[in-house]
């Protein structure tokens, strides 16, 4: 797995919303949700959680889209309509579509989630899958291992 260059900068499609992460992902991911795979139109949705802290809108006023739905919250360009990140209320991450960064060559999700929901084609690389999303007392290891395998082997 490649680690990104922080400070990682990107953009809605036509440029009117910019985003800066300053921190490495704690994971990455593919959701295979019904509701992921209408928000954009494909088999899945990718994300890179990053650390709160490190996530920042340095240009544009995002708006709220997708499910308007307590304790969860999904940004949008307000120009072109964009699905850019995902905030949760009690969450100390946000969830980024890197497909938004202007490199995501060193973007790989290492869990898919919902593959009960998955299109029977669409396949991903990742290390780990899940039917549903992963038990939240796996997320510390699951984390612990990707920041593992993106400092490489023998770190």
């Amino acid at each position: 797995m490649i680690q990104p260059t922080l400070p990682l900068d990107g953009a809605c499609r036509c440029g009117a919303t910019r985003i800066r992460i300053t921190a490495p992902p704690l994971m990455t991911a593919a959701c295979h949700c019904t509701g992921c795979q209408k928000m954009t139109g494909s088999a899945y949705s990718l994300t890179a959680m990053v650390p709160a802290e490190g996530f920042e809108v340095i240009q544009g006023e995002p708006v709220i889209g997708g499910m308007h739905v307590p304790r969860q919250r999904h940004h949008f360009c307000p120009r072109c309509m964009s699905w850019m990140f995902t905030r949760f209320d009690e969450m100390p991450f946000v969830n980024v579509r890197p497909t938004m960064f202007d490199d995501a060559s060193w973007f790989a999700p290492f869990v898919e989630t919902m593959t009960r929901e998955k299109l029977a084609w669409a396949e991903t690389p990742a290390r780990h899958r899940f039917e549903g999303f992963p038990p939240v007392e796996r997320y510390e290891a699951l984390m612990a291992e990707f920041v593992q395998a993106q400092a490489g082997p023998g770190a």
